[in-house]
């Protein structure tokens, strides 16, 4: 949004509102922009705009040994077709915030109260503001005023709130909440190319320039740090620390099973990335009894400070985040040393109390992998979720919560009432290549339905096991390497997965300015891909009708052949893929390289239809070609753009029907 406010409980006879722009950043030079203090009588109200951000200021009068884990407290917010509870969260010091928003324009009450009751300085607080809708041009500049992200009617996709088609277009920054990509508070050259020294402003805008409405970043990475212990270790206890990502270069073991301090160590030598923010701060202290284990009942604010600037960034850019609690690594040593359930949900909660009056997606926890030693299983995060869901209720203001998953959601969660706090369904990780489409299919079919995505696909420029469809390792940036990432963006929509596509970049750790790359490239190169480029194609091919693209099921059944003779199941060639609206008048298709030309069937009989080939490569649409189906619904596609049966490259096609 364009501007936060602050409002401070005190007596609501004489009430002080502090209004400060939201960006508050260096641009040029400091300056802080529109800021100005007024005093207001209970019959003079702040006015605000609907979906943005106010902060309400709590200030205990108490002392407590530990704000965060002692002080829980909240405001009831009252509005337009809106009563919710609303929970804030210890800033440091005695200094509690509670972030709201206005979800519908008029008038607006709120009343504070605490779990401790007789603290004067949380309680019986109270206050009113008004708010009033953006202009049409105000939310073309920005679509975060149309409402925050939630499933559409029919539960296949997301929206705005107010009915906008919201097809996420996303980056892999997991470690962009942390120094590694750090927040410079200066502007950016719109013209900006990606290099050594970017700054998350830069990234930001150099994505959202090739069509990018969202990012996904883990918020805090627990237990990593550039240390004498390697990435992956034990204590002496036998208890798994983390198994981090690698800090190449950096050697600290002989890689003979044993780390410094007697415990284990697995996987190499280098030692750990660091993720502090770009202060320093760790996103908890660390434990005074178990060495190297952050102390989960003692946060760090100053940590997630440096994130507010991030998120209030991104809002205002009209970006959606996909935001993550934690990386799984974290569990063994969580669940081990404190009340793992308990502790959790209350991390969750701070979470979404200090980010939940933003439009994000949510994601419950990054499972991309569960090993027996280095992570929780499914059952026990599903557990804790469950029981923060049940504690503190769901999202304050409808956001989807998901969770980033090594298979299929379905697989390791189950559905509906089986995981009470999962609203949109994911596949990823493993594998990449067509099995990832039998997954999305099934996903797509489960009854109620949820929207479904592909959160990590195949990534360009990395050197991994997992990530080499039909053990094929093309080298980075290639013509084939940029083809397997297409190839599952499009695969992966037409699958069924219609909330939008992650590109899957493989600088995801952000390796930094000095720091050797190692098995994976650096993040300023690994923006420039080609890949990256063509997530924005994607984009206009999917919204080429608009919302009608919500309304499409899978139809690859009735394209004959779909899939060329030897055409692997562990590769992405030669595949078709086919979906179609349940009235017939609008089908979008996507041919993988080596594609056979199908016939089509299942299309209304003795009807006109117009199709328009679509380039992947350049988001290019050729001329409508008219065909007419037999008396059977069956419709003859004419040869490839290029000619060639099979293909040589890719293609994908629109056909509409013809109405008179």
């Amino acid at each position: 949004m364009r501007n936060s406010y602050y409002i401070y409980g005190i007596d609501t006879s004489i009430m002080t509102y502090k209004f400060i722009s939201s960006r508050l950043f260096l641009i040029g030079f400091f300056m802080v922009c529109n800021m100005f203090i007024m005093t207001a009588q209970t019959n003079a109200t702040p006015q605000i705009h609907t979906w943005e951000l106010l902060e309400i200021e709590l200030k205990t009068e108490n002392p407590y040994t530990n704000y965060y884990r002692e002080v829980t407290c909240w405001v009831d917010l009252e509005g337009p077709d809106f009563s919710k509870r609303i929970y804030g969260f210890w800033n440091g010091g005695n200094d509690f915030l509670v972030r709201v928003v206005a979800t519908k324009a008029g008038m607006w009450t709120w009343k504070s109260g605490s779990n401790q009751p007789n603290d004067n300085g949380l309680n019986t607080k109270s206050g009113a503001f008004t708010a009033v809708e953006w202009t049409d041009k105000e939310k073309e500049a920005n679509p975060n005023r149309r409402g925050f992200v939630i499933p559409t009617e029919n539960g296949r996709a997301l929206q705005y709130t107010d009915g906008t088609p919201f097809f996420m277009i996303g980056d892999t920054w997991l470690a962009g909440s942390t120094w590694r990509l750090p927040f410079r508070n200066a502007a950016t050259e719109n013209n900006y190319i990606p290099d050594t020294g970017i700054g998350f402003e830069d990234a930001i805008n150099y994505r959202k320039n090739q069509g990018y409405n969202s990012v996904s970043m883990i918020a805090a990475f627990p237990n990593w740090e550039a240390d004498n212990h390697p990435s992956t270790y034990a204590d002496s206890s036998g208890v798994f620390l983390r198994n981090a990502w690698e800090k190449f270069g950096y050697d600290v073991s002989d890689a003979t099973g044993t780390d410094a301090s007697g415990g284990l160590s697995y996987w190499g030598t280098f030692t750990s990335k660091n993720m502090r923010d770009e202060y320093g701060n760790l996103p908890f202290a660390m434990s005074d009894t178990h060495k190297g284990v952050s102390d989960f009942n003692t946060i760090n604010p100053e940590y997630f400070k440096s994130l507010d600037k991030k998120m209030a960034y991104m809002s205002e850019e009209g970006l959606v985040p996909l935001l993550e609690t934690v990386r799984r690594d974290v569990g063994p040593s969580w669940n081990a040393y404190f009340d793992f359930k308990e502790s959790f949900a209350r991390y969750v909660q701070y979470l979404i109390s200090r980010y939940g009056a933003y439009n994000m997606v949510f994601s419950g926890i990054h499972l991309d992998w569960i090993p027996k030693d280095f992570s929780l299983t499914a059952d026990e995060f599903n557990e804790a979720l469950t029981y923060h869901l049940e504690k503190y209720g769901p999202m304050p203001y409808g956001q989807v919560v998901t969770t980033l998953i090594d298979r299929s959601t379905y697989k390791a969660f189950g559905h509906d009432k089986d995981v009470p706090w999962l609203m949109m369904h994911s596949v990823g990780n493993k594998p990449r290549d067509h099995r990832v489409t039998t997954a999305i299919d099934t996903l797509f079919n489960l009854n109620p339905a949820y929207p479904a995505i592909n959160f990590e696909p195949y990534y360009t420029g990395w050197d991994h096991s997992i990530n080499k469809p039909n053990g094929e390792r093309p080298p980075a940036n290639s013509v084939r390497d940029n083809y397997f990432a297409r190839a599952q963006m499009y695969g992966s929509v037409l699958s069924g997965a219609l909330s939008g596509h992650v590109h899957g970049t493989a600088a995801y750790d952000m390796t930094s300015t000095g720091e050797p790359s190692g098995a994976r490239p650096h993040f300023w190169e690994a923006l420039k891909y080609d890949s990256g480029h063509y997530m924005q194609h994607l984009n206009t091919f999917i919204l080429s009708e608009g919302h009608n693209y919500q309304n499409l099921q899978p139809a690859t059944k009735d394209l004959n052949p779909n899939k060329a003779p030897g055409s692997p199941e562990m590769g992405l060639d030669g595949w078709s893929y086919m979906m179609r609206t349940p009235n017939k008048d609008f089908a979008l298709l996507y041919f993988e390289n080596q594609s056979v030309s199908p016939v089509l069937k299942g299309f209304k009989p003795n009807t006109s239809y117009a199709l328009v080939w679509f380039n992947p490569l350049n988001g290019e649409w050729g001329h409508p070609i008219n065909v007419k189906t037999n008396k059977k619904g069956v419709l003859e596609l004419p040869l490839f753009p290029d000619k060639q049966n099979p293909s040589v490259i890719d293609w994908a096609m629109k056909i509409t029907e013809i109405k008179n």
